[in-house]
């Protein structure tokens, strides 16, 4: 929160001032042809109003008009699943159908390039899921997406790269693997026994970084996962320990986000 996706956004789209440096999009200056860059590019913001007494195909007509393009409203609005709500208007729509129906605003100039900004805040797990599928059939269409999003699991199954920003910068840039393999060496083993084990003879085991205990749980970071569960059968063999509820939590782009950014509340 607060780390600028936002305002950078907005920059890109032409609707804010560049304070510093340049931008280019599809080899247009925007501080310089900012009109030119608006007729390549389509725009979901984080609140969006519409025209109250305008059903959804003609508030696409009306969108059109601001092009100077004759829009097949039916044809979007199958694109984005509300076909059958096109003489709706937009306060009878869902969270979710709000939010493709945005998209579908930003499709109207078929744009080289769409900007969408945290478009799945607020959804439940099926809307979400749902603007995830839209998201990829209009990727697979050849247009450019730039997304901004808090959700890890969201921008690693969409984005081909990934710029993780911190206090107006960007800290790290690459795709979810090599981010991940970079920044998120260490995965996690936790399990709990019977027994107890003295923490510093887990911490003997190879390739282990940290050992955290809880009475009879245990969580071990690693890394190496194959190594520490050899380790393990290993030390039950000469033990007799039984490992109870043992669960492998590889690394993911979170761990990569907190390693970057710390993991103190920001106000």
């Amino acid at each position: 929160n607060g780390a600028g996706k936002t305002t950078t956004l907005e920059m890109m789209e032409g609707l804010r001032k560049i304070t510093k440096g340049e931008i280019k999009i599809n080899n247009l200056d925007v501080k310089k042809e900012k009109e030119k860059v608006k007729s390549i590019i389509g725009v979901q913001l984080q609140a969006t109003s519409f025209f109250e007494y305008l059903n959804l195909a003609e508030i696409l007509r009306v969108f059109g008009n601001f092009y100077n393009r004759k829009v097949n409203a039916e044809k979007i609005l199958k694109e984005v699943q509300l076909f059958d709500k096109k003489k709706q208007y937009v306060e009878k729509l869902s969270g979710g159908q709000k939010q493709r129906m945005s998209v579908a605003t930003a499709l109207v100039n078929d744009p080289k390039v769409l900007f969408l900004d945290e478009p799945t805040t607020g959804l439940d797990p099926q809307a979400r899921h749902n603007l995830w599928d839209l998201i990829r059939i209009i990727h697979k269409k050849g247009k450019t997406i730039v997304l901004t999003t808090h959700y890890m699991d969201e921008a690693e199954f969409l984005c081909d790269r990934i710029a993780i920003m911190d206090k107006a910068k960007i800290v790290a840039f690459d795709t979810p693997h090599n981010l991940i393999k970079k920044y998120a060496k260490t995965s996690t083993i936790e399990f709990s026994t019977k027994e107890d084990i003295p923490k510093e003879d887990l911490k003997k085991f190879k390739t282990v970084t940290k050992v955290e205990k809880f009475d009879h749980s245990y969580i071990l970071h690693a890394t190496d996962i194959e190594q520490i569960l050899h380790s393990l059968v290993e030390y039950d063999n000469k033990n007799d320990i039984e490992f109870l509820n043992l669960q492998v939590k590889q690394a993911t782009l979170e761990d990569v986000f907190l390693n970057l950014t710390g993991r103190s509340l920001r106000e």
